[in-house]
């Protein structure tokens, strides 16, 4: 069931790249890919619905031997922590490819590289297997490199590189982290369940944890490592920067619980306050550089890590209901980035700026964009965390979680959330209200095709705040057993000695 979700996708980007046809039209690429993405989200929705919430552990396992020698094998499994990544992937792989330019250059290309990012993280959300996590991990650092050098703005080949550097020292660090465990554990398998870290030392595993840290805190990013991601989201077309900032940051949040707090339990709570710090500096910073931005895009992409830093306090708390915080602002986060990048996508190709001391008016009924100045409102307010949307009740339980352990850091996380709403007030006083200049008006027209993606976003955003069981019900079981493996600090001085 679980191998669909990798190789379909991968499939048919071969297919299409490789097509001895010669001029296929663009639509017809398009809607190819449309339909492909559309069958792994109904896949993914099935495999949802078919998932044991009471099981802590992986289910829909599949295992194939591969290189013995080398420890590496093909195994797959899902489990709380991953499902709704996999769901989020493949629905916002398709709201990329919808919203995508039916005129793009170079078709065949764009499209496969989409559909081998989709298949190369749904694989880095599956694997069980240190090796085979971390060929899927490195699946995708060619294809964005190129989504963002070829069909990226001015300094597109700048930001393409600046990407490709801080990610390859990313993969870096963790394979090192990974080959550091199986050397010191003595294992002959780089499978999960076969790495025991608990034989460490202590020293040792504080080491290894510091690469998992450093590793995945450039992939999510934190600062100081977070220069490369204003460059890559603005640069990046909407589409692509929603695959960046929905989908490739949650890869750095989940390998941050899936290899920090999960393989190493007897150590987390030495470098969690560290932890909870630096979320909560990441918080403050990110939101009080949203506030200076004059592009729009720019201070989405700042807000991108601030609510980064709530994830990180989560993790550091590691409580059950903070870890179910963690994982909904994951899933809140992606979707609620993803309909802010749509929508100024569209801004930018009606009005033709991003500037906000350009932007004026856009809610005139007659003359602007009212739809999408309306759909931004409720971004910016999810992003805020306004009550009745996904975006609050991802940050309430985070925050909550979080308190009892770290108070002072998730106080600094709500003063951040407070300054979300101030940023978001000012982009959306510049950009929606006011008077628009006659010289300005008329904007051209936003197709209904062009609506959908923004109008499925929200629908989910309303929903999910509305009925938020649906999105905290799926890894309430697998975070208890995560912090049920997490010994007392005094359990852990014995069990290490």
């Amino acid at each position: 069931m679980l191998s669909v979700l990798i190789w379909l996708p991968i499939v048919a980007a071969i297919i299409i790249g490789f097509y001895p046809a010669k001029d296929i039209p663009a639509h017809r690429i398009r809607l190819a890919s449309l339909i492909i993405t559309g069958l792994v989200l109904l896949w993914n929705i099935f495999i949802l619905l078919k998932f044991d919430i009471s099981k802590p552990g992986m289910q829909f396992t599949e295992y194939l031997p591969w290189n013995e020698t080398l420890g590496l094998s093909y195994q797959l499994g899902v489990d709380g922590l991953s499902i709704l990544m996999l769901v989020l992937n493949s629905f916002l792989t398709w709201i990329a490819i919808y919203s995508s330019s039916k005129d793009t250059e170079r078709p065949r290309l764009f499209y496969s590289l989409i559909l081998l990012v989709c298949g190369g993280v749904a694989g880095a959300f599956l694997s069980e297997n240190l090796l085979l996590f971390f060929l899927f991990y490195e699946l995708e650092l060619i294809p964005f490199y190129l989504l963002i050098s070829i069909w990226g703005g001015e300094k597109r080949a700048y930001a393409g590189m600046k990407f490709l550097i801080y990610t390859a020292i990313s993969g870096a660090l963790i394979l090192a982290t990974f080959l550091g465990m199986v050397w010191l554990t003595g294992s002959r398998s780089f499978a999960f369940d076969a790495v025991a870290t608990q034989n460490i030392s202590a020293g040792m595993q504080l080491v290894l944890l510091a690469g998992i840290v450093l590793g995945f805190g450039i992939k999510i990013p934190l600062i100081p490592f977070h220069t490369w991601l204003p460059d890559a989201y603005v640069e990046a077309s909407a589409p692509i920067a929603i695959l960046l900032g929905g989908i490739l940051a949650k890869l750095g949040t989940y390998g941050l619980l899936r290899f920090g707090l999960g393989m190493f339990p007897q150590t987390w709570h030495i470098i969690a306050p560290t932890l909870a710090i630096w979320g909560a500096i990441s918080a403050i910073y990110g939101a009080v550089v949203a506030i200076a931005q004059k592009d729009i895009k720019r201070m989405v992409a700042y807000s991108s890590i601030g609510h980064m830093g709530y994830m990180l306090l989560a993790a550091a708390a590691a409580t059950p209901l903070a870890l179910v915080g963690a994982v909904a602002q994951m899933f809140s986060h992606g979707i609620i980035l993803a309909i802010l990048f749509h929508l100024v996508g569209i801004i930018e190709t009606k009005v033709g700026t991003r500037e906000l001391d350009k932007l004026n008016g856009l809610m005139s009924p007659i003359r602007g964009l009212p739809l999408i100045s309306a759909l931004l409102v409720l971004g910016g307010m999810a992003s805020a965390g306004i009550p009745g949307l996904t975006g609050f009740i991802a940050e309430f339980i985070s925050f909550q979680g979080s308190f009892s352990t770290f108070p002072i850091p998730t106080l600094l996380c709500v003063v951040a959330s407070g300054l979300t709403a101030v940023y978001f007030v000012i982009l959306l006083n510049r950009t929606c209200f006011g008077k628009l200049q006659n010289n300005l008006a008329y904007y051209p027209r936003v197709l209904w095709n062009e609506k959908v993606p923004a109008l499925i976003l929200a629908s989910l955003i309303i929903f999910l705040g509305v009925q938020p069981v649906w999105l905290v019900r799926w890894s309430e079981t697998t975070t208890t057993a995560m912090v049920a493996a997490i010994p007392t600090p005094e359990k852990t001085v014995i069990a290490l000695k």
